[in-house]
């Protein structure tokens, strides 16, 4: 921002649409709409918040036992988020490298 990188940007100055679904497929954009107004998330966001708090239990067991069950978990809840294609945002790297991407670090 301070090299001014961003100055000519479409949109710049207006106020965010945050509620703009263009980056959902049209042929499921009334089933999200649905779900969104009615309080629920979308699937894989809901794997994903799910695998966020188990992730956030094996950092804080103590028993052996319960990490590797947690970890059985964690590893379904990957498999089942790259099954439908949501894999990058379980990455531990993803951000790093989306980081580096517009940074210009390659």
């Amino acid at each position: 921002m301070e090299r001014g990188d961003l100055d000519d940007l479409p949109g710049a100055g207006q106020p965010l649409q945050l509620d703009d679904d263009s980056h959902v497929p049209e042929h499921l954009r009334a089933g999200y709409r649905l779900l969104r107004n009615s309080g629920h998330l979308p699937p894989e966001l809901e794997l994903l918040g799910e695998l966020r708090n188990v992730e956030r239990l094996i950092t804080e067991a103590t028993r052996a036992e319960a990490t590797d069950e947690l970890s059985q978990r964690a590893s379904r809840l990957r498999l089942l988020l790259n099954e439908r294609g949501h894999g990058a945002m379980t990455n531990p790297d993803y951000g790093l490298r989306v980081s580096r991407q517009l940074s210009g670090d390659r």
